[in-house]
Formats: structure tokens, sequence, C-alpha cells
């Protein structure tokens, strides 16, 4: 089953953005941000593209799956 790996720690910290700020941005939970950070949470495509759009970057950019080796 492919794996989310996601690049949003790295671009949240490039922004030196709160997991918190991010949150509030978005209009979910602190809880939300850190489970998509851990890789223990696929976002809804919504939250994807919302996600995308704070930092200026494309889903792809900051989301992607890779397949089980």
């Amino acid at each position: 089953m492919p794996e989310l790996k996601t690049r949003l720690k790295e671009y949240r910290a490039a922004q030196n953005m709160k997991q918190g700020d991010l949150a509030e941005l978005v209009g979910v939970r602190r809880e939300t941000i850190i489970r998509l950070e851990k890789g223990q949470y696929n976002p809804s495509l919504k939250l994807a593209m919302d996600i995308a759009k704070v930092f200026g970057a494309t889903v792809e950019e900051i989301f992607s799956f890779e397949e089980d080796q």
C-alpha cells in the first residue's frame, strides 16, 4: 500500500510558522497538523489544497505517495 510522504514540516519551518498557526489558517486543530507531519493522517483534497495555498506551492510539492518496496 502506498505511504504518504509530506514536506509539510519543512515548508512550515521555512516560514517560521508554528503548527497552531498553520492549523488556524486552514481551519483544523493543531493535532491534525501534528498527525499530518508524522504521516499518520491522509488529508482531504480540500485540506491539501488549502495547505498548499498557504505556502504558495502545489499539492504535489508538499504531499506525495511512495510505493512500499
